[in-house]
Formats: structure tokens, C-alpha cells, sequence
């Protein structure tokens, strides 16, 4: 089944700006390039051949024992002991680097935070850890978090502005009102006492952040039914019979996610940005965790390490672009004056 002419239009659009469309291709590689991290970036090799058979340790923890050590605990791949019995009766492939995120190289020839070098090609942070594995980890735990953040928080949105703005009456003026309320609130504020009250992870740090992301998009998507609401033929399926739920839903919902689509890029970048801040000021995901804004915080209390600051800052610099021009050229697809305009 084939895109409507609108769709059609509106796809030929976005790929006449070749800053979006570039952008857009760039971020799938460095997103996908991330979901494979466990196979980029690890401590364990991808695969083991020991007497004949083998071993998968990435998907699968094996004691010392099944390779002819000593000890029921799992196998440290990277103990020269461990490695040679290995390397006795088979080999190991390894993947890219042989470092993950929590791992600390204890052969530094100098005090961490190290400069980067061959075997560690970003360095290493304060505490011995490769700077690329965190990196790698650290943008895909951004990266889910901001869509999956946007996703709830626009689904929440698009219910309570659609019903404030097709209702209208007492619902819209009670729902204003708590946003007013609600968004006058600071909201870094609340998150650094809520965080520091409840156990920092991603689920909940999610909760946490859903609680003020949802009402990004109901002023706009209230203001599109507001509208609607009024028109010809919504008028037309009111008098036909057609539940509210069915006028919202077939009529006047898919003129309003015109104007949402458009904003959700922006939406996600605003996301990234505050996971960014409270990890940066050490109220984000756990200690320990990836985190662009950890390696951020590792870049200003470590002055004499200035590749820590500048990987941190190229990053978040790289991200948020791509995501603003993937932004700017849905916008400009969703435009009417332009995707008519021959």
C-alpha cells in the first residue's frame, strides 16, 4: 500500500533539505552503531574456542573452571592466567575494544585520567575507564531515554489537549489552570529533591521527568482541536451521529499531530538536554552509569585532562545538532507552503 500524495509530498520535502536528510542518515548509524555496544565495546571476547568447543561469554557468564582454572567465580577474560589457558587449546575473538564501561585498566603507565593512546583511544577518565566505551554506552542510554521520554510524554499531551480542546468548558479551564500552576514550578529543582529522595535508575528517573515533559505539547495540539472543533465537517460528523471519541480520533486528531510531528525532534533534544543537567550535577542515573553528562562533570573537575571536556562537549554538540536539523526539515515537510508550493 502506497503513501497518500500528501505523505508523498511531504517525504520528497524533507528530502530536498539535504541538511535534514544527511542529518537524519548520520543519527540511524550512530543510534544502530550504539544498540550494538556489548558487541563493540566489551570486557568479555564475542566468541571462545577452548578443547573444541564454544563459548559465547558476551550472552552467557562461564566459571574459571570450564576452562581449566581454579575458581567457580566467573572467568576474567582479561587475566593474563585466564588468557593463556585459553590460548592453550583455542583462541578468542575479540571485539573492537576491549573495554566496557566499567571497566578499569589497571596497566596505565601513568595516573588516570590518561591521555588517549592505541589501546585506549579516548583516554581514560579519572577512575581508569575507557573514555570511547563509556561514550558508546552513554549515547545509547541518552538516546532511549529521550525517545521513550517523548513518546509517554507526547501521549499524555495529545490526550489532555485534544479532550481541553474539543470539550472546552469546565475541563479546559481546570486543566489551564493546573498548568499554570504546574509549569511555574522549577522544575530542575523538584527533580534534584525528588532524585535525591528516590533511588536514581532510569525508570524512575523517567517517571520523574514525565511528570512536567507531558505538558509540552498540549497548548499546541488544544489550539489545533479549538479550531477544528468549529469547521465544516466536524460539524458534518457531529450531526451524522459520530461518537466524540470517533470525531477526536478519525477527524480532528490527524490535523492536529501535523503540528506535534514537527515538534517532536525538539522534543527529544530537550529531553537529552535535561538528562544531560542532572547527571552533570551528579542527580541522574546512578553512580557509575554511562552518562554524557558524568563524563561532562569528569571534563571540568579534570582541567589537565582536556580530552575528557572535549569529547563530552563534541558529543552533546553532535547529538543536539543533528536532532535540530532533523527538526528544522520535518517542520518545513509539514509545511503547507511548501509541500504545495511547485
Amino acid at each position: 500500500m502506497g503513501l497518500s500524495l500528501i505523505a508523498a509530498r511531504r517525504v520528497q520535502q524533507f528530502r530536498r533539505n539535504r541538511r535534514a536528510w544527511c542529518a537524519l542518515w548520520i543519527f540511524l548509524a550512530f543510534f544502530l552503531f550504539s544498540l550494538a555496544a556489548e558487541l563493540i565495546a566489551n570486557d568479555k571476547p564475542l566468541v571462545v574456542s577452548y578443547n573444541g568447543s564454544f563459548y559465547f561469554p558476551v550472552t552467557k557468564s562461564y566459571p574459571e573452571t570450564a576452562f581449566g582454572g581454579e575458581f567457580e567465580t566467573e572467568a576474567d577474560y582479561r587475566d593474563p592466567v585466564v588468557a593463556k589457558l585459553i590460548n592453550d587449546k583455542g583462541w578468542m575473538l575479540w571485539p573492537p575494544i576491549r573495554y566496557s564501561y566499567q571497566t578499569i585498566n589497571y596497566n596505565l603507565a601513568v595516573p588516570a585520567p590518561s591521555r588517549p593512546t592505541t589501546e585506549n583511544w579516548l583516554g581514560t577518565d579519572d577512575q581508569g575507564r575507557d573514555v570511547l566505551a563509556r561514550l558508546i554506552y552513554g549515547f545509547r542510554i541518552s538516546i532511549l531515554f529521550g525517545l521513550t521520554l517523548t513518546i509517554f510524554g507526547s501521549i499524555i499531551g495529545v490526550a489532555v489537549g485534544a479532550i481541553a480542546g474539543y470539550t472546552g468548558g469546565t475541563f479546559d479551564l481546570l486543566s489551564q489552570r493546573f498548568m499554570e500552576i504546574w509549569s511555574g514550578m522549577p522544575m530542575l529543582y523538584l527533580l534534584i529533591i525528588m532524585s535525591s529522595v528516590i533511588t536514581p535508575g532510569f525508570f524512575p528517573l523517567l517517571g520523574l521527568m514525565l511528570l512536567f515533559s507531558w505538558m509540552t505539547l498540549v497548548d499546541v495540539v488544544r489550539a489545533e482541536f479549538l479550531k477544528a472543533r468549529n469547521l465544516d465537517y466536524i460539524r458534518a460528523a457531529r450531526a451524522l451521529g459520530l461518537s466524540t471519541p470517533a470525531i477526536i480520533f478519525k477527524h480532528a486528531l490527524p490535523n492536529a499531530m501535523v503540528a506535534t510531528i514537527s515538534m517532536m525532534p525538539f522534543v527529544v533534544t530537550g529531553s537529552v538536554t535535561t538528562l544531560t543537567s542532572l547527571d552533570f550535577l551528579g542527580f541522574g542515573m546512578p553512580p557509575g552509569s554511562p552518562s554524557l553528562g558524568e563524563l561532562l562533570s569528569q571534563g571540568k573537575n579534570n582541567l589537565q585532562a582536556p580530552w575528557l571536556g572535549i569529547t563530552a562537549f563534541l558529543s552533546l554538540a553532535v547529538m543536539l545538532s543533528l536532532f535540530t536539523f532533523i527538526g528544522e526539515g520535518v517542520r518545513d515537510a509539514f509545511d503547507p507552503r511548501k509541500i504545495f508550493k511547485e
